[in-house]
């Protein structure tokens, strides 16, 4: 099945938030924000801005009906700052004018005086100087001190991770709308409609009911709009509110790049232990995440990196830490992997320093510690259907690894100024949102008169395909033909209470809400079916869009549909689905978070060169736990792009902030994403053979983040690759692996 978005997509036909029609009359908004990373304001002048033709409002905080905060987890967050200003970009007031031309001018008319104070921007900085957004927290496993003492090998390092530009095609916008009775209608590219129409009522002061939030689909997220898309709806709703006019804000890429928070840096420092025989005995880490200003989502995604910092093994002691770091950077938020990628590559990092000190191939140790069936996770769950060791023997058996690292020796022993490199990258990864109350979804579900069916859930389509499952479940419940269905947009009028789409749960959450809808509509059509033929229920089924009897066909789906009708059947339904079995425990910090994990194996092999630095990804082959997939193409697309996406993470993209707290890799000169030339020439996915899960929406497992974190590999396989040309060469853990740190790698005398 075909991403039911593709024909749209290519003609340019799709309508995305800009695409919308605007009403006549509708105006426009433009932030301005903070010119200092951190200070006090003294004062502000808008007079000029105010006269300027065409300017109608400039709204700060004075100007809100409710309360001035934004922030979800923790209400750390004004929308617009008041007395102090805490990071370069933090808004401060909304200009609304006829023109985004006239908007522009006017935001460089507005003269502001600002008494700076001391700007922190690392975490490790932060955390000195006890500045903190929330208390840490630790995972905690056996007893780490007592096991190191009889360790035969233990090895410590510091590893850093830096942040990543989510860059989604379309920027942060809003489009707000006045209806009847004070309420409003709000177009808004966000992941989570349901928090931006409960904070828009907060900010108001009026009821959530008031606010009603439509998403027909968003040009990429990444996590980065799933909590950072609110403030900007809030502002224009705020606008409409107070002029009773529409308005409209979308931010252009500068405005996106420097206001917007990313993925969280992390600085950490780990501590490893193994015995004789290479089996990681103990583990230790302090993760400093660089949380930025205000908590946003970081305590959520400090939560999953401990839930993943031993990735795919079983480590039987283990102590790991988190920091939240408060920084004066733009608040970081969620992006792909939400906090998970940053885990796992410190515990690989650890790995690799091991083998490197022990002189043996990092994937011996990789192996032997691998999770195996009913195992502990560090957070308590056992390790049920575990298929780390299965992922890892397909990759072998299926791309030959011992006649890949053969033919890779060859190769370096016959060329001195070109080297390859290789390295494996097992990954598991829990699938369920971390807080258990968010683990629920709705479904409403209308058959119309003519057979037509509409489905409406809190699922957000933003390039995953989300959409296209959802058609395929609701149509494959129902036996019709795909062009029955009609996916609508999603609307918090409609199917309200939504958890966001993120957690690579949405499928899983959605579509059984969508199959509990189904399911009770097809029992009452099954009741009528069997009255019309005078039979048993269990002797109809549906399928070609027909009824069938026993395996005749009886008569069309529309007859069906039709007598329905006559006899007063509710032909509408509310689905609603929460996983069952999931639950934690926070004051013990054990429980069964999750109601299942994807595994998967990534081997990468890449060719530097050793004169300017500069380096190919070869070709990444890929055994992965699908389960059952209902759409494989989609799927294997969805893993492709999680692949290059962690590729870029780890090699090209390189947040940059000045000790001022400005951002310095502000346009796409001085920030690389992948383009098709640093993307792998050769991606190969097997998909693993496995049962898959009763909680996976038709036992097809969750697809969106866990491929993200395969990209890990391209770094120690460029570091595998150095050091066959630099023997000398002491492996150093700081990400991303330009080509300007591969360079100096590739000569450096430890």
């Amino acid at each position: 099945m075909k991403n039911k978005d593709s024909y749209n997509h290519l003609r340019g036909e799709s309508i995305f938030l800009d695409d919308i029609t605007i009403q006549q009359d509708t105006l426009f908004g433009l932030v301005y924000d903070s010119p200092k990373a951190h200070g006090k304001i003294k004062h502000i002048d808008y007079s000029k801005a105010l006269a300027l033709a065409g300017v109608e409002a400039i709204f700060t905080a004075k100007d809100i009906t409710g309360e001035n905060q934004i922030g979800g987890i923790i209400p750390d967050e004004p929308l617009f700052a008041t007395d102090e200003v805490h990071f370069m970009g933090q808004p401060i007031a909304l200009i609304v004018a006829k023109s985004d031309q006239i908007a522009k001018k006017a935001r460089e008319l507005i003269q502001i005086k600002i008494e700076e104070l001391p700007v922190i921007t690392g975490a490790k900085e932060a955390f000195d100087k006890n500045s903190f957004v929330c208390d840490p927290r630790t995972f905690t496993l056996g007893e780490t001190a007592d096991t190191f003492e009889n360790c035969t090998y233990v090895f410590e390092d510091e590893v850093f991770s830096n942040g990543q530009e989510h860059l989604y095609l379309e920027t942060q916008g809003a489009y707000a709308v006045p209806q009847e009775n004070g309420q409003l209608k709000v177009y808004s590219s966000t992941q989570g409609p349901t928090a931006v129409q409960k904070t828009i009522a907060k900010v108001l002061g009026v009821a959530m009911h008031k606010i009603e939030v439509d998403v027909n689909r968003l040009g990429g997220g990444f996590g980065g709009k799933e909590d950072q898309a609110t403030p900007w709806a809030v502002m224009a709703a705020l606008a409409a509110f107070l002029l009773n006019k529409s308005v409209k804000l979308v931010l252009n890429r500068h405005d996106d790049l420097r206001m917007t928070g990313k993925r969280h840096p992390y600085e950490s420092r780990f501590k490893i232990g193994l015995d004789h025989d290479y089996k990681i005995k103990a583990f230790e880490v302090d993760f400093y995440q660089n949380s930025g200003a205000a908590a946003d989502l970081s305590p959520a995604i400090a939560e999953r990196t401990l839930f993943h910092a031993t990735n795919s093994y079983f480590v039987p002691n283990v102590r790991t830490t988190v920091y939240n770091c408060k920084t004066n950077l733009p608040p970081n938020t969620a992006f792909r992997g939400f906090g998970g990628p940053q885990g796992m590559f410190v515990i690989e990092s650890a790995i690799q320093k091991a083998a490197e000190a022990l002189n043996i191939d990092a994937s011996v140790i990789q192996k032997k510690n691998l999770f195996q069936e009913n195992d502990t996770f560090s957070y308590g769950q056992i390790a049920t259907a575990a298929l780390a060791q299965k992922a890892w023997e397909t990759a072998e058996e299926k791309f030959n690894t011992t006649a890949l690292r053969t033919a890779l020796n060859d190769f370096n022993k016959t060329h001195k100024t070109t080297k390859k490199g290789l390295a494996i990258m097992p990954i598991c990864f829990g699938i369920s949102f971390t807080n258990t109350p968010m683990n629920h979804a709705r479904a409403l579900v209308h058959i119309y008169q003519d057979g037509s069916v509409g489905v409406s859930t809190g699922a957000v389509e933003m390039g995953q395909s989300v959409n296209t499952k959802m058609l395929k479940v609701a149509a494959n419940a129902f036996g019709i033909s795909l062009d029955k269905v009609k996916i609508e947009t999603t609307n918090t009028t409609r199917v309200a209470n939504t958890s966001p789409t993120a957690a690579s749960s949405t499928a899983d959450l959605n579509g059984k809400a969508v199959l509990v809808a189904t399911d009770a509509l097809n029992e009452r059509l099954k009741e009528v079916a069997a009255d019309m033929l005078n039979t048993s229920v269990e002797n109809i089924f549906f399928d070609e869009d027909a009824v069938f009897q026993n395996n005749i066909k009886k008569f069309s789906w529309e007859t069906l549909i039709a007598e329905a009708m006559l006899r007063r059947v509710a032909l509408t339904e509310n689905g609603h689905y929460a996983t069952p079995d999931i639950h934690f425990d926070k004051t013990k910090e054990k429980g069964h978070p999750f109601a299942y994990h994807v595994y998967g194996n990534a081997i990468t092999e890449v060719t530097v060169d050793c004169i300017r630095g500069t380096y190919e990804i070869d070709k990444v082959q890929i055994v992965h736990d699908f389960g059952k997939s209902m759409t494989l193409g989609i799927d294997i697309g969805q893993v492709e792009g999680a692949l290059v996406q962690g590729i870029g993470w780890m090699t090209l993209e390189e947040i940059g902030f000045d000790k001022n707290g400005k951002l310095i890799s502000n346009v796409l000169s001085t920030y690389k994403v992948p383009d098709v030339f640093s993307a792998p020439k050769k991606i190969s996915v097997l998909p693993l053979e496995t049962e898959g899960h009763k909680h996976a929406i038709l036992k097809s497992k969750a697809v969106g983040e866990p491929p993200l974190m395969y990209g890990i590999g391209s770094y120690f396989a460029i570091q595998d690759a150095i050091k066959a040309f630099n023997p000398n060469y002491k492996k150093v853990f700081h990400s991303p692996y330009t080509p300007e740190k591969v360079l100096l790698d590739l000569y450096k005398k430890n």
